[in-house]
């Protein structure tokens, strides 16, 4: 009897353990739509339909309900795939000068794009998830104003009262369908009630605030000679540097939780119920992120998360910064050699209108981790 009890408890801890592990896989498995980046821009009008990308089954990284989600909206795969390069290419530049770069790989042996550190619950996971939400958002909320895709228009929701010396018109970006769009699409990967559900669903839905709320009102001209007597306003969304930079500042600022004891959390609208671990801090809001797992320190490497540490980084000797060579180089210390590097310079004005510019020579200094 005792034997058998053994072999049940056996069972069931290899059971649970295939569960986890599944969850695992299927939890990045709805992150595969991330891959679309490395798909070739396609030309953006209404005569180049979603068919284009579905004739390859290897540009088909997306779930069944992420097709038919696209299937009905013609034209917006081309605006996610904008999408993913647009995240890719603003994370890259957010932490070019931190120890963590945002490394991606061209998803080759069938991991994420952006690698393993998505298994963990950490800062750097919030963000992607946050970042590529937005741009979904905004790729699509801008499509519908260009036209491209089938069942969006400009946004003429948003036409409130007209100033003394302007009037609504032109064309709005559609962010209300963009962000309705981002969430049916996102967010439909993410499965069950666990914390880690809770934080991508938050973070999601934080990226896609930062672009619908940030909308601003731009104006054209009209009258005689430029006078403009009469300007046409329409509502535009931030560049997505800005949302980048947003972004960025909530990662700065982002507050780790842990999971309340009430209610199961939300679906759409209402708060999930997740607590900041440090009782001294606010409840995190809507557009803040939010993680439960400390980063690693990513001095050294991180097989686990495929990370390959920070020795050979070039760094700054002159900051103070997280890109000076102390912090990026861990205390390790750096070397530091010249180089020949060839520049524009001595550049003059002609009229009209050029540049002309000499190419000198000039000795630099390169510093890099040990």
């Amino acid at each position: 009897m005792k034997m058998n009890w053994c072999y049940i408890a056996i069972l069931i801890v290899i059971l649970l353990l295939g569960t986890l592990i599944e969850g695992k896989k299927n939890r990045l498995r709805g992150t595969k739509w991330w891959t679309l980046a490395n798909t070739a821009p396609q030309e953006n009008t209404l005569l180049n339909p979603n068919t284009v990308l579905y004739i390859n089954p290897s540009l088909q990284p997306l779930t069944r309900k992420q097709r038919r989600l696209v299937t009905r909206n013609a034209g917006t795969i081309l605006a996610i795939a904008k999408g993913a390069r647009m995240a890719i290419q603003e994370c890259k530049y957010q932490f070019n000068s931190r120890r963590w770069n945002c490394p991606t790989s061209d998803d080759s042996h069938g991991t994420s794009v952006f690698g393993k550190i998505l298994q963990k619950g950490c800062r750097e996971t919030a963000f992607i998830y946050s970042i590529t939400s937005a741009a979904v958002s905004h790729a699509v909320a801008r499509a519908c104003a260009e036209g491209i895709i089938y069942t969006c228009t400009c946004d003429l929701k948003r036409h409130f009262p007209s100033g003394r010396d302007w009037e609504w018109g032109g064309c709005s970006d559609n962010a209300q369908f963009g962000h309705k769009f981002s969430r049916d699409f996102v967010d439909v990967v993410e499965k069950g009630r666990d914390l880690r559900y809770m934080m991508n669903r938050h973070n999601n839905e934080a990226g896609r605030m930062h672009v619908s709320t940030e909308m601003t009102r731009e104006c054209k001209c009209h009258g005689m000679s430029g006078s403009c007597t009469v300007k046409t306003c329409w509502m535009r969304l931030p560049t997505f540097r800005k949302v980048g930079n947003y972004l960025k500042d909530r990662f700065d600022g982002s507050t780790r939780i842990y999971q309340g004891n009430s209610g199961r959390g939300r679906t759409r609208g209402k708060k999930f119920n997740i607590l900041p671990v440090n009782p001294n801090h606010k409840s995190p809001e809507i557009k803040d992120l939010v993680y439960f797992e400390d980063s690693p320190s990513f001095c050294n490497p991180e097989p686990a998360i495929g990370f390959h540490g920070t020795m050979g980084r070039e760094c700054n000797a002159t900051s103070i910064g997280v890109d000076g060579c102390d912090l990026m180089c861990c205390g390790r210390g750096h070397t530091s050699k010249s180089y020949m590097a060839k520049e524009r310079c001595s550049c003059t004005f002609h009229w009209c209108c050029k540049v002309h510019c000499e190419i000198c020579t000039r000795t630099k200094m390169r510093h890099t981790c040990l």
